[in-house]
């Protein structure tokens, strides 16, 4: 027996050794400060590269009647043939074109034949009184019936004294000279046009409005058109003028004015093909841009030229890429920038979460998943020097929608909390608004996506919910792309677009993350919740080893498991944690299952045959052996941590007490042999036992070093003295575990775990109650020939 102890230590030398160096190097590498400024220099110098090298305003998404977040200049001097100057150009041109009229003498004519009418009629009354003799009365009936039907023939207002005034002027000859004169006259004024004074304006003199008429040749003439007024003028002026005074003229003019009315009708066709045969004239606006000359101002709402002129200096950038490479800003002010903001991170983790800063493995993640996500915005962000967006400014828009900017804080609010996450939002949302152009609108959208993300991820225990919260942030996104939309007066198709680009990133932002999330887990040997509730899967193949070879140390990490389950709640640790550690914290029994009582059947036990000290380094090897199975199955760090800890360094008692009261007689030492190096047997004749080492009998640990291992230590001490109760009351429940809990104090067991007093109080509390339920008598049955109580 001594022969296999001795034999069982020299096989376990090499490979404690090597977990030792493992565990060296792994310690160092969590710890060194050398570690931290290396994290902290490389994520520096890869958030430089990756938000400023390269940025140029070339391909910044900025689109016409959308509000400038900055001034964007001229990186070198360049012409360009604008359209929209040409364009400007080409309506100036329109407005100052007059426009096309022709002339309508259907009223003249009209007027014309109704006066010539009118002649006739006058001759027909003089004929009627040279043949009959007619009374003075009837007499001017028959006239005044003249007048009125000259009248009736069309809006005229004719007078009959007017009217005798020319039927005296002479006889029948004279009359209608004087009436072709007036006519002569009236169609000179028709001729030249006559407008209502309304849609002609008078020349800078306001006398004379020359108007374009088109003939019937289709030849445009410009004349000297009139008003209605000036018409009446000219008219008066001539009648008097033919008929030799005002006597006979003002009669005239007073008939004749009845035939002046607008004639100028305005010629659509006409007006058109004069302005494109000027047009085809227009040559296209050159427009020369000096180096360094603004082409948009923040603040400023962007106008169809600026524009014009952005897309200009774009396109001559991607014809000359030299030139991109001098913009920008400095170097130096960026590094600033940059190391302004990480300080501000370490900062922020110093203050709220001192765990973080004092892991290098954490850190390293932060840095990891911030630098990736950084990476991934500007590779979107690159997207946009290609020719199809540069050519395409309503596909350039969309860049910054299909910015992935949730997928850090989405990791870092499920592998560590969401206090980090959400700060880690708020860093890559800044560094977002810088690559795109310090857009105020991008930070904000940004962070409330990232945000609505790690709040819809709380709790998460599935990888589905993952998706869901990041559908939830690119719907946030969709619902204020619609809203800047609106507001910048976009076209509804581009806000369709932005909307969709941001629904379409939330799914791809879940994807990604619920592929990475195992990778990362290995990696930094994190844990999520949604591993863990795998894992409380009781057909995972370690629980069923420990059900078909260690059933009773499976029921005992199964009432662990509630225990520290309900006590892990009740202190704000976390609870699935605590229960899947505790199902698998025993996993090292399932190799010699039947050297722990609680696997033993027909009072046959190993240990009444084996040396105290053999049988102490039986238990203990349960841990390392359930280490090796941890590791053989991949299990997560902590749960390999807890296997390590549940014990900590605490005392096999009932086998060190064995040691200790154990008496054998002297046995002689044979003198061709070296001493015996079994401590109960004399190193010289005569000697009593060797005392007994009690590092000999302590587990290796080390202790419990956080909350939910703390709890298993204790719950496994009480679940296993609970078992010795012969009857279970509230008072002898109460004592024991007071005793189990003052026992691991004073032993130092707790010492390096973060639990409270008040913690461990209700702890206690918890544990009397889960136990008060799970130990709780049953009335007996009663016999076939007996009444079952009524309480049964």
């Amino acid at each position: 027996m001594l022969a296999f102890l001795h034999k069982l230590l020299d096989r376990n030398q090499p490979r404690t050794r090597k977990t030792a160096v493992v565990s060296g190097t792994v310690e160092f590498l969590e710890t060194s400060r050398l570690v931290t400024m290396l994290i902290f220099t490389a994520t520096t110098a890869a958030i430089v590269l990756i938000s400023f090298v390269g940025i140029s305003t070339a391909n910044l998404p900025v689109l016409e009647n959308q509000i400038a977040s900055l001034r964007i200049v001229s990186s070198a001097p360049f012409t360009y043939a604008s359209k929209e100057k040409t364009r400007l150009a080409g309506e100036q041109i329109r407005d100052r074109l007059p426009p096309v009229y022709r002339l309508d003498f259907e009223s003249f004519n009209q007027f014309e034949t109704h006066m010539r009418e009118l002649l006739v009629a006058l001759d027909a009354f003089d004929k009627r009184q040279a043949e009959d003799v007619i009374l003075p009365a009837k007499r001017k009936e028959d006239f005044t019936a003249l007048v009125a039907a000259f009248n009736a023939k069309g809006p005229y207002q004719v007078s009959p004294t007017d009217i005798t005034v020319l039927h005296k002027s002479g006889p029948s000859a004279t009359r209608t000279a004087l009436v072709e004169s007036g006519l002569r006259v009236l169609r000179d004024i028709y001729n030249d046009g006559i407008h209502d004074g309304h849609t002609l304006a008078p020349d800078s003199a306001g006398r004379v409005t020359v108007t374009q008429v088109v003939g019937t040749d289709g030849s445009i003439t410009r004349r000297s058109s009139a008003s209605l007024e000036q018409a009446f003028t000219a008219l008066r002026i001539n009648l008097a003028a033919e008929a030799g005074g005002r006597e006979l003229g003002l009669p005239l003019f007073r008939i004749f004015r009845n035939g002046v009315t607008t004639n100028l009708i305005f010629d659509l066709e006409a007006t058109r093909r004069l302005q494109e045969n000027a047009l085809r004239e227009l040559s296209p606006v050159i427009v020369e841009v000096a180096r360094g000359q603004t082409l948009i101002e923040p603040g400023i709402r962007v106008s169809a030229e600026q524009y014009e002129m952005l897309n200009a200096h774009r396109k001559y950038l991607l014809e000359h890429g030299e030139i991109a490479l001098e913009e920008g800003l400095q170097l130096f002010g960026r590094v600033l920038l940059v190391l302004a903001m990480v300080i501000a991170s370490v900062l922020y983790i110093r203050i709220e979460d001192r765990e973080t800063l004092l892991s290098n493995g954490r850190l390293g993640l932060l840095a990891l998943v911030v630098i990736l996500n950084l990476a991934l915005v500007r590779a979107t962000y690159a997207l946009g020097s290609l020719p199809f967006f540069i050519g395409n400014s309503s596909a350039a828009s969309m860049l910054p929608f299909l910015a992935p900017v949730a997928i850090a804080p989405l990791i870092v609010a499920i592998l560590i909390n969401a206090g980090s996450a959400i700060f880690m939002a708020l860093f890559i949302s800044i560094f977002t608004s810088v690559i795109y152009g310090n857009r105020l609108d991008i930070l904000v959208l940004t962070f409330l996506a990232s945000v609505v993300a790690i709040f819809c991820s709380r709790n998460t225990r599935k990888r589905g919910n993952v998706v869901r919260a990041s559908v939830f942030a690119g719907i946030t996104v969709a619902a204020f792309a619609l809203l800047i939309g609106f507001v910048d007066r976009l076209e509804y198709i581009t806000i369709l677009k932005h909307m969709a680009a941001g629904l379409a990133t939330g799914l791809l932002t879940g994807v990604i993350v619920v592929g990475l999330l195992p990778v990362l887990e290995g990696l930094f040997k994190r844990t999520t919740d949604i591993t863990l509730l795998e894992l409380t899967d009781y057909n995972h193949p370690l629980l069923r080893l420990m059900q078909l070879e260690a059933p009773g140390t499976y029921h005992h990490s199964l009432v662990v498991a509630q225990l520290s389950e309900n006590a892990a709640a009740e202190i704000g640790a976390n609870p699935l944690l605590a229960r899947v550690c505790a199902l698998f914290h025993d996993i090292g029994k399932t190799a010699k299952p039947e050297y722990f009582a609680e696997n033993q059947r027909d009072g046959v036990n190993p240990h009444d045959l084996s040396n105290p000290s053999l049988s102490a380094l039986i238990i203990k090897s349960h841990v390392k052996d359930g280490v090796d199975l941890a590791l053989k199955h991949k299990l997560p760090r902590s749960v390999i941590d807890v296997i390590q800890q549940h014990h900590g360094t605490s005392l096999i008692r009932y086998f060190y007490h064995r040691a200790v009261s154990h008496t054998r007689p002297p046995i002689p030492v044979p003198s061709s042999s070296t001493p015996s190096k079994d401590p109960f047997i004399p190193a010289l004749p005569g000697l009593g036992p060797v005392p007994v080492s009690e590092s000999t009998y302590r587990y290796d640990g080390p202790r419990p070093r956080f909350k939910e291992s703390a709890i298993i230590h204790l719950a496994d001490g009480v679940e296993a003295a609970s078992r010795s109760l012969r009857k279970v009351t509230p008072q002898h429940l109460g004592e024991i575990i007071d005793q189990i809990f003052l026992d691991r104090m004073e032993d130092g067991q707790l010492d390096e775990a973060p639990v409270t007093f008040e913690e461990l109080a209700k702890i206690k509390t918890s544990f009397t109650f889960t136990l008060l339920n799970m130990l709780h008598g049953r009335v007996a049955y009663p016999k076939a020939d007996e009444e079952a109580p009524a309480n049964a």
